[in-house]
This record gives C-alpha cells, structure tokens and sequence, in this order.
C-alpha cells in the first residue's frame, strides 16, 4: 500500500500552525526565555576556556567556576568605569542644567528672530508639551522600573544559568542525541559542533567589533573636546550591538552635550559627521572583516529578524536574533528537505558560488 504525499495547503497549514505556536511560546515565554537564551550564548562563549582549564588537571568544577569567575570580573570592571563616569556626570549636572537654560534662551531669541514665534506662542507650547510629557510619565516610570527588574533578574540568573549549563554541557548534548534518535548520530554531532563553533565565532566577533568601535567614538569625541567622552563612546558602541539603529540613538548624547555646552554648531556637526564616518568604517571594513566572516546571514534576513526580536522581546531580541537565525541556518544547512531555507538565510548567491570561496553553499 502506497503512503500518499500530504497536499501542499495540509503543509502550508501545518508550516503556519507550528510557526504560530512557536512565536505563542516565545512571547509567552520570554521571562524565562530571555535569561536562558543570554547564557547559553555565553555558555558557548566560555567552553573554550572551561574546556582548556580541564585539560591542563584542573577539576570540572574548579574550571568552570574560574571561567565564569573570570567572566564576571570582565563586566564588572566595564560597569565599574561606566559607573564611575555617570558619577562624575552627575556631580557636574547643575553646570549642564545651566549650560541648558542658556541655549534654549538663545534658541527662543533665534526662533522669534526668524520665524516670528513670541516668547508667549513658544511658552505655551511648551507647556503643552509638559502636559503630555506628564500624562505618559507613569507609564515611563512603569517601564523604566520593569526594565530594572529585567536587568536585575539578568544580573542574577544569567551567571547561574552559565555555570550550570556548563556544568551539564554533556549531558545536554546526550539529550539532543538522543531525542533525535532517528536521525545519524554524526550528522547530529556535526550539526551541534558547527552550531558551537558559529555562535562562538559569532560572539568573538561582536566583542571586538565593540571594542573597536568604543575606541575609534571614544578617540573621535576625545579629538572634538567633548564632555565625557569616553562613557558616550561605550555607550554608544553597546547600543551599536543593536543593528542598525543603535549608532542613531548612541550619537545622539554626545551631539546634545557637545550643543549645550560649545558655542559654535560646529561641534555637533563634527559629532555627526565621526559617528557617521565611523558607522562607515563599521559597516564596510569591521562587519563585514571581522563578525559577517563568521555568521553569513543577508541584509534581508537580518533586518527582518531584527525586527521581529524587537516585537518578541524588546531589545534582547533585536541583539539575539541574528545569534539565532545563525544557528537555524546550521541546522537548515544539515537538513536536506530544509536546505534550501538555510540558502535562503545565507549571503551566498549560487550562480556566483565561485566568486566566492569563502562562503561555499552551505557554509554558516
């Protein structure tokens, strides 16, 4: 008796059903999600380390709690010097305040000079405007402190969650063995190992673009003689984490700081062009040298998935989206029904596969 093949809206509906379900269980989920998705991307991060640690004699336990150790000293030194300068932003707040008033004085003489709006028209629309900054403030301070408690529930689960899932790598593996038991137990392995070895590149990658990136905005604004330069220019190569839009809103600090305290409009025009002429050497020399050469994801792809990280999972799903379309590609690549979906993802176009060596098809 002869197995008949399923029509093709039985497939689309079933493709739609469980990509429906799967976007249910993610949004649902994300509480426990989120935290979970962090440490396994630095679990991948910190094997290397954790696994050269147990071949040189030193205990499974004792590795993988010097590896996360080491880890958390990292971020906290990189907290403590931003810290550090939001202190000393704060200290000098009343000479910004100041500095303030005083170019909003000269921007209402300039609006009235040349637009003819009065000092009163001008008043009144910015009471307006105070009015509706007021309306929204409780639900500003509501998201604000539910944002607190997301970074905080982070500080505290994501370094347990890493040292745990360390600690039971193995095991781990053991379980996807086998519960795709059906399939050959190589392709399994070599898709787990190459699904590693993208995220962990993937990840290098992205800290040394940071770092990159930190020192060229925080050299740039230090040139320009720019109030706290080197805290806008981390801050404004952590939010760079978030493609695509993360420059606009990291330059925009330091352009009101270098309009409210310089006299001339030249220095926010110099922020502008830096932050615009580093966001180029960023995103044709650094991207793709030193993060596309090791996930291979295209403009498209990534923009979309971007986009929906946003809508899933706020700004933890804008950063871990390409992680994540970069470890399906993996798996569409191993898969021979779902290949052609991992060409999809891919930047490799097949009628110029020789042109390009190296992105072989297939190749994450």
């Amino acid at each position: 008796m002869t197995q008949r093949t399923p029509a093709w809206y039985t497939k689309l509906t079933t493709i739609l059903l469980g990509l429906s379900l799967a976007v249910l269980i993610l949004y649902v989920g994300r509480d426990v999600l989120i935290p979970l998705a962090y440490a396994a991307l630095v679990s991948v991060l910190l094997h290397p380390v954790a696994s050269f640690l147990e071949k040189h004699k030193v205990p499974r336990l004792l590795a993988i709690t010097i590896t996360v150790g080491i880890a958390c000293v990292g971020v906290v030194a990189i907290v403590t010097v931003i810290g550090m300068q939001i202190s000393q932003l704060g200290e000098d707040l009343p000479r910004l305040k100041e500095a303030g008033r005083e170019f909003v004085g000269r921007l209402q003489v300039f609006i009235t000079e040349h637009w003819g709006i009065t000092y009163g028209e001008q008043l009144r629309w910015l009471e307006r405007w105070l009015v509706q900054a007021q309306e929204h403030a409780g639900g500003m301070v509501g998201r604000t402190f539910f944002a607190f408690v997301d970074v905080t529930s982070l500080v505290i689960l994501v370094p347990l969650y890493v040292f745990v899932m360390l600690l039971y790598a193995d095991l781990l593996a053991a379980f996807v063995l086998r519960l795709a038991s059906g399939w050959k137990a190589g392709v399994i392995k070599a898709t787990l190992l190459e699904a590693r070895t993208v995220v962990n590149r993937y990840m290098i990658g992205l800290m040394m673009e940071t770092a990159i990136v930190a020192g060229l905005n925080s050299g740039a604004l230090l040139l320009l003689g720019i109030d706290y330069a080197v805290l806008f220019g981390i801050l404004a190569a952590i939010l760079n984490l978030i493609p695509y839009v993360g420059i606009l809103i990291g330059g925009f600090l330091p352009m009101v700081m270098a309009i409210i305290t310089k006299d001339s409009l030249w220095y926010p025009v110099g922020v502008v062009g830096a932050f615009s002429l580093i966001q180029f050497i960023d995103n044709n020399v650094i991207i793709p040298y030193v993060v596309a050469s090791r996930v291979s994801i295209n403009a498209l792809i990534s923009i979309v998935a971007v986009i929906i990280g946003g809508m899933l999972w706020g700004l933890s799903g804008m950063f871990l989206a390409l992680p994540a379309v970069a470890i399906l590609k993996v798996v569409f690549d191993r898969v021979e029904h779902l290949a052609p979906w991992g060409l999809l993802l891919g930047d490799t176009i097949p009628g110029k596969a020789k042109d390009n060596p190296k992105h072989p098809p297939g190749q994450a």
